[in-house]
């Protein structure tokens, strides 16, 4: 990858970075944040996006689609187009909850191909990763008190329905669905917030440590998967709506990502001291 596309690639990840910090405020907050600047900076990222493209291209002659570095980069930037498209369409907003942080992080791997000097010192290096191994327990934290709070939304939703009114004291110390619901809301925003800032950081250190050996190591691909499972529930609850049952069957799935994301890592960590 020509030196200038790799430049081009990264102010696109950038600029891309603001609708993210969009998304994360309008999850946390559960109304639009910066979303006008967001969405100005992702059309103006697209355009550097594209022209990283089309240098690649000319360079390479033949479609930059090569590696897993290039298929990230050309396919986020085809679904940043598409987003675009809708938008100007049907002033689609609520999509960007769903697009702005996954087509930042598609971006974000695809403009890490070029190798850079290593860390310039083990303090630096050990630091970012504790950031990262801090934001990503912080996000599983979270993403458990999401999961917890919507099975007992299930109970109590499954209580009013059959209008029961249970004397036990398991029951009566039970939160109301209102206060559940607010929970679930706020945890399912703050999770989301640090499992993606934990996911950058994690990339970043493993690429300066390893080069592009990372991309291929099956932890970081779980990772991934965790975070997908994750934005796929942020983006349900925020745009669809998502109550009750969803919530918490999509809840307890993303805590099992989390858990196999875990041991994953955890396997991992312990073959390279052995």
């Amino acid at each position: 990858m020509g030196e200038s596309s790799v430049l081009w690639l990264r102010v696109a990840a950038g600029l891309y970075s603001l609708g993210l910090l969009d998304a994360i405020i309008t999850v946390i907050r559960r109304r639009e944040g910066l979303f006008r600047v967001a969405l100005g900076a992702f059309a103006l990222g697209a355009l550097f996006q594209l022209v990283s493209l089309v240098e690649l291209g000319m360079a390479q002659h033949q479609l930059p689609v090569s590696d897993i570095f290039e298929t990230m980069s050309f396919c986020s930037w085809i679904i940043t187009a598409a987003f675009l498209a809708i938008y100007y369409r049907y002033k689609a907003a609520s999509l960007s909850v769903f697009i702005f942080p996954l087509v930042f992080v598609m971006t974000l791997i695809g403009a890490l191909r070029t190798p850079v000097s290593t860390w310039s010192s083990p303090v630096i290096a050990n630091t970012w990763l504790a950031v990262h191994v801090v934001a990503v327990l912080l996000g599983y934290a979270a993403l458990l008190f999401t999961a917890a709070a919507s099975v007992v939304y299930l109970v109590q939703e499954r209580r009013l329905k059959r209008k029961r009114q249970s004397t036990g004291s398991f029951f009566r110390v039970l939160p109301p669905l209102g206060t559940l619901d607010d929970l679930i809301s706020k945890s399912l925003g703050v999770g989301f917030a640090f499992i993606t800032i934990g996911i950058v950081i994690g990339s970043i250190w493993a690429f300066v440590e390893m080069g592009t050996r990372w991309i291929g190591e099956s932890s970081i691909a779980i990772s991934f998967v965790t975070w997908l499972v994750y934005l796929a529930l942020v983006f349900f609850r925020v745009s669809s709506g998502w109550r009750g049952r969803k919530t918490a069957i999509l809840s307890i799935v993303a805590l099992a990502c989390c858990l196999a994301t875990w041991v994953a890592h955890a396997t991992q960590f312990k073959s390279l001291n052995q």
